[in-house]
């Protein structure tokens, strides 16, 4: 059983300086890409925020922004961040 860790809250600025480099599996939601289908609605409409859960090669990390796009690889976020679909955890609005 894995033991629950409390992700370190990060401004989304912050991503850029961040690495994603390790390729060990992570757990994901399983309903993963609809959470982000309803999360990229929500931002592109209303300009909501969401907070999603990922991990980096330092850890969990948790980012409170606005989705506005998503490919196969990749989120984008407001700011023209991106993130990677494979390093995150979960979405919630």
């Amino acid at each position: 059983m894995q033991a629950t860790v409390t992700p370190q809250l990060i401004e989304k600025e912050s991503i850029t300086s961040l690495t994603f480099k390790t390729r060990e599996p992570i757990q994901q939601h399983p309903k993963l890409m609809d959470q982000i289908k309803s999360a990229t609605r929500l931002g592109n409409a209303y300009r909501g925020k969401v907070s999603i859960v990922f991990h980096d090669d330092d850890g969990v990390k948790r980012v409170e922004t606005t989705i506005w796009a998503h490919g196969a690889k990749y989120i984008c976020l407001k700011g023209g961040m991106w993130l990677p679909i494979d390093r995150i955890v979960e979405i919630k609005a």
